[in-house]
């Protein structure tokens, strides 16, 4: 609560009216809310019902049920957004070690022609995974040598979308930098914006952001070389899971890679997949179009 508002007691929220709420969000966006989140739902929404002078949580998800526009702020408030800069490291060490040095490896015994690497970042959040793979991407396939990258990072939300796109962050974050990508990518605040840092128009100019629900994929096109959709799958159900899965193979190249969370696995999703190392799939060669 910012200084100088009122406290706001929310009305309490019946078990019918938090049932209507996980049908939304599951229809919605494939997430399916257990009832131990009831508590949460109380917690994210009791400022909008404030706004709104809404006198009750039936009264809300009448208004998001009809209203578009407020069902994507519904969406907005109950999604939740947490993420590191170089999260999951034993990723992007794959990627330094193995991914990079071999796909530099083929553009020099191949025609010398530029190479375009597509990479999407799904359930991109304040922008910290993008922004990760826009450096080790830019530091190991420079633009000198002909290298053409092309990041679309991706969230259910429009208002982390709207966060992300300004590429700026907490200078405490800087710690999960590593030092020489630090250095070389991202600029320091000065005077009034000493706390923040942002990242430079080089790195900028890698990423586009774009709002799109895995829950019925609308918005992206084409193929991409890499896909990361990390701690993204857990919040959804078996059914939803599999469907959403669906939707990153089809726009995985045939020798692209699919990045998972630590917690997820393709396991009983993924007959047309193999696992390069833990959390990581590429096609079956046998299935790849």
């Amino acid at each position: 609560m910012k200084q100088g508002e009122a406290f706001f007691e929310p009305p309490p929220l019946s078990e019918r009216d938090f049932v209507g709420f996980q049908r939304l969000l599951y229809r919605e966006a494939g997430i399916w809310l257990s009832p131990a989140k009831k508590a949460l739902v109380v917690g994210r929404l009791a400022r909008r019902l404030r706004e709104l002078k809404t006198p009750s949580f039936s009264a809300y998800l009448r208004q998001a049920e009809k209203d578009d526009l407020e069902r994507v702020r519904l969406l907005d408030a109950l999604c939740t957004h947490e993420t590191h800069f170089f999260r999951e490291p034993r990723h992007f060490e794959f990627l330094e070690r193995e991914v990079l040095p071999r796909w530099r490896a083929q553009k020099t015994t191949g025609s010398g022609e530029m190479r375009r690497v597509r990479v999407w970042s799904a359930g991109c959040s304040t922008g910290e995974e993008p922004f990760s793979l826009a450096m080790v991407l830019r530091h190991h396939l420079p633009a000198a040598e002909g290298w053409e990258i092309d990041i679309l990072a991706t969230d259910l939300s429009t208002r982390i979308l709207e966060q992300a796109r300004q590429a700026r962050f907490p200078v405490k974050k800087a710690h999960e930098i590593p030092k020489h990508y630090l250095r070389a990518f991202m600029l320091r605040g000065v005077g009034s914006q000493e706390a923040w840092m942002k990242a430079d128009a080089e790195l900028r100019g890698l990423v586009r952001f774009h709002r799109v629900n895995l829950n019925d994929g609308h918005g992206v096109v084409g193929r991409f070389d890499l896909i990361f959709c990390r701690n993204v799958l857990i919040y959804f159900d078996q059914t939803s899971r599999a469907q959403a899965v669906e939707r990153l193979l089809s726009h995985l190249s045939p020798s692209g890679l699919l990045f998972l969370g630590h917690s997820e696995s393709l396991v009983g999703l993924g007959a047309r997949m193999r696992a390069v190392m833990p959390t990581v799939y590429t096609q079956r060669a046998s299935t790849a179009p």
